[in-house]
């Protein structure tokens, strides 16, 4: 067994498990509790609140024992975070299925999921930390700078340049709003409670200074100041004061833990540190966490009723004020539904991969071959712009959205690569935030053609079909980046080590999986998706 499993990866190329699927396995998972990575890997906890990537200490040292030992002709099986079985299946299987917080749907509201988590009978995962496949603040970037470049297209003329917006939450992916932001052209002031937390994000380089209320203030609204201040306030009082103040924003959002309301929003009067340590069943705390809640999102409602451009990033802000007695917060519109929904039913989405050897080149060499797969000249100008400005966290890795007909021929490129020995062997997946991939009604699947938002066969089927196909691993979980019982949401990776069973892995799994989100969008009537299948593309 490793000597910690919050040193990070190992690196190089020599193997502690029987096999690269498992190694890369290995790999991935202490690559999220690496502490350049993590948000507190000591609790286990990768991002978003509470999500973690094991049940316990003891479960971790379990399931890093039971990789190392693991067969190539046996699966691992690990229940909420806790390896329960290794069972004899065979090469082409997956090396290990997950599920995560997969409680029966009368037992899913927040409460009674907190009580089965303290329970030690299962936990919160979040999408990628329980999947072990997160990737750090790069993880959600391609997604945020699509949305934001929507924004602009949508109201601005295609850019936002002159414009300032306003957000908050500097977590595990929140820095990848400032930089959305300013790569489309426009500044942005971003409230974040925990001031350790936002320098933070100042050492990696996603915002510009951190600073309290007047002096934020100051370097936010001067032309020539930075792009990206961090206010050190909380939300709840800030976004309110800025309103009272008469400051003006062109763009609102939010990305605070808010799907979490009672372990990841911090109340007004509390410092993190309080929060963390307080009754989650103490009436004044809760009192004290759906009070500042409603009261952020009435100041969000405020700049709508003043004309800014106001959306929910996702985090279920909209739905926890509109239970706690603010209900005009459903007039707030979802960013998927309102920007983002034509690429998704195209069946385009967020397509990833972790260098396993930890070697920077390994990065740059399968970077170079994706542009030769798929040439574009966004690709072309995303990776170019990743390379400069995208600092790297754990293993190296890297994001980019690509569709049907692309994934298959990239991943069976890498493979290709790696066979030739230009390559370490990589870990090839996908972020679950993907156009099968999820069933998330207040963000994914928000206001669908044919009224399908809850419906969550497609995610299952996704897990189902990953598996059958033969990922190295594949994950399926309850309420990722929204909170328990609001999503169902699955994810796979295949490591590519250049042999053979890797190409057969890669082909089967890259081809099917984005054609079953071609299938989903079809289904729900998409002219886009109908488009894709009229062209009658074939797999690599």
């Amino acid at each position: 067994m490793l000597e910690s499993p919050f040193r990070g990866a190992p690196r190089g190329l020599d193997l502690r498990c029987r096999g690269w699927e498992q190694e890369g396995a290995l790999r991935c998972l202490l690559n999220n509790l690496d502490p350049a990575v993590a948000e507190d890997a000591e609790e286990l906890v990768v991002y978003g609140g509470r999500g973690r990537a094991a049940r316990s200490h003891e479960a971790l040292g379990e399931i890093i024992g039971a990789l190392e030992q693991l067969g190539s002709d046996e699966t691992l099986l690990v229940q909420s975070g806790k390896a329960v079985a290794v069972l004899p299946t065979h090469e082409d299987a997956p090396r290990i299925l997950i599920s995560t917080a997969m409680v029966v749907p009368a037992w899913s509201d927040e409460d009674a999921f907190r009580r089965l988590e303290d329970a030690g009978l299962t936990m919160y995962g979040q999408m990628t930390a329980a999947g072990w496949f997160y990737i750090g603040t790069q993880g959600i970037l391609g997604f945020t700078y699509e949305t934001f470049r929507a924004v602009a297209a949508a109201h601005f003329g295609g850019t936002l340049a002159g414009r300032r917006v306003l957000t908050a939450g500097l977590g595990g992916m929140g820095g990848a709003q400032g930089f959305a932001v300013t790569q489309n052209g426009g500044r942005a002031l971003i409230v974040e409670v925990d001031r350790a937390r936002a320098e933070r994000r100042l050492a990696e380089g996603w915002v510009d200074l951190v600073a309290e209320y007047e002096h934020a203030l100051t370097a936010h609204l001067d032309p020539e100041g930075p792009g990206v201040v961090a206010l050190v306030g909380n939300a709840a009082d800030a976004v309110p004061c800025l309103l009272d103040d008469g400051i003006g924003f062109d763009v609102v959002t939010d990305q605070t833990a808010a799907h979490d309301p009672l372990r990841g929003y911090i109340p007004r009067g509390f410092t993190p540190g309080e929060a963390a340590q307080a009754d989650l069943e103490d009436t004044t705390f809760r009192e004290a966490v759906f009070g500042s809640l409603a009261a952020h999102v009435e100041a969000l409602l405020g700049y709508r009723d003043r004309g800014a451009v106001v959306f929910e990033y996702g985090n279920g802000i909209r739905a926890q004020a509109a239970a706690h007695g603010v209900p005009r917060a459903a007039e707030i519109p979802g960013f998927v539904a309102t920007y983002v929904r034509p690429i998704l039913a195209r069946g385009v989405g967020p397509f990833r991969w972790i260098c396993l050897t930890g070697d920077s080149d390994d990065l740059r060499n399968s970077e170079d071959v994706l542009m030769e797969v798929v040439g574009t000249g966004s690709l072309r100008g995303w990776i170019e712009l990743a390379r400069e400005r995208v600092p790297l966290q754990g293993l190296p890795a890297r994001i980019c959205w690509l569709g049907l007909g692309e994934r298959d021929r990239v991943a069976l490129a890498f493979n290709d690569l790696v066979r030739s020995g230009e390559c370490g062997p990589l870990a090839v997946g996908r972020d679950h935030m993907d156009p099968a991939s999820v069933a998330s009604p207040s963000r994914e699947t928000e206001g669908m053609l044919d009224g399908s938002d809850a419906i969550a066969d497609w995610p299952v089927l996704s897990a189902l079909l990953n598996a059958a196909q033969g990922a190295s691993w594949v994950a399926i979980g309850n309420g990722g980046g929204v909170g328990v019982g609001r999503s169902i949401h699955s994810g796979m990776v295949v490591v590519a080590d250049g042999s053979e069973l890797a190409e057969r892995k890669l082909r089967r799994v890259f081809w099917t999986d984005p054609a079953l989100g071609v299938a989903r969008y079809a289904d729900a009537g998409y002219a886009e998706a109908l488009a894709v299948l009229a062209e009658g593309r074939q797999p690599a």
